[in-house]
């Protein structure tokens, strides 16, 4: 019985360190008569998203797809102009992504940062790693709308 408790708070242990928490935070706009909080109150109204959509090529292997998702998740901890940063697999049952597996999300609070993000040497050394990797790459900037 002790075993088991032993081997119930391990697992749990162990989930919770795989476990990526990831808030988005939405602001209320100017003018609304909600309630902001003081967190929400300190975020931009407005975000401009960076979403780039990739497609390896055939023979891109699985050790250098996961080198490349590595590379990409660790850009946001070396140019601090990056705000926020999300990233995932398709997992879409429409079958309409054409070939493309992942998405990655660069949002910046202003068009500044986007600017000083772009030619980051940082940046431009991961998209030199990439390159020979990738048969196609979607990239679309918006800014959010409420």
């Amino acid at each position: 019985m002790v075993r088991n408790v032993l081997y119930l708070v391990a697992a749990i242990i162990l989930l919770a360190g795989c476990v990526s928490v990831h808030s988005t935070k939405r602001t209320v706009p100017e003018g609304s008569t909600a309630v902001q909080t003081q967190a929400s109150a300190m975020e931009p109204a407005q975000v401009l998203r960076h979403v780039v959509l990739l497609k390896f090529k055939q023979e891109t292997t699985a050790q250098q797809v996961k080198e490349i998702e590595r590379a990409f998740c660790a850009l946001p901890g070396k140019i601090d102009a990056v705000h926020d940063f999300e990233w995932g697999t398709d997992v879409s049952v429409e079958n309409l992504q054409q070939g493309f597996t992942h998405c990655f999300v660069v949002t910046f609070a202003s068009e500044e940062d986007r600017a000083r993000y772009l030619p980051h040497p940082a940046h431009k050394e991961f998209a030199n790693m990439l390159g020979p990797y990738i048969d196609d790459v979607i990239v679309i900037d918006y800014w959010t709308k409420a």
